[in-house]
């Protein structure tokens, strides 16, 4: 059985860090992986993905230059580490996978990733 487990949100103050996990279980290749968020009271939007070597990355241009997301295949651990934080990136925080590399733009319906995890959530004061 997949399973996505995040950790590492929390509260900090604008310009600070922030690095989450998200230990995957059930499933070891073939699937990319997502970082997915949703601001209070909007949509879900596509932060990152990475393809399942790890070579491949993805941003969206409004993280691009501040977040980074890698994974270390040994522990089947994805991360997501995120500096420069703005207040516009409070958020709670979702990883998914996905055999499939979906179409990066705002419109395309980011709930229909096969697998998530419960969510972290990201909370940055100006």
């Amino acid at each position: 059985q997949v399973q996505l487990v995040e950790s590492g949100g929390g509260s900090v103050q604008a310009g600070g860090s922030l690095r989450l996990s998200c230990k995957a279980s059930g499933f070891t290749f073939g699937y990319w992986m997502y970082w997915v968020r949703q601001a209070p009271g909007k949509g879900l939007e596509w932060v990152s993905v990475i393809d399942s070597g790890g070579s491949t990355t993805y941003y969206a241009d409004s993280v691009k230059g501040r977040f980074t997301i890698s994974k270390d295949i040994a522990k089947n651990t994805l991360y997501l580490q995120m500096n420069s934080l703005k207040p516009e990136d409070t958020a709670m925080y979702y990883c998914a996978a996905d055999r499939f590399l979906r179409a990066l733009r705002n419109d395309t319906s980011w709930q229909d990733l096969r697998y998530w995890g419960q969510g972290t959530q990201v909370t940055v004061s100006a």
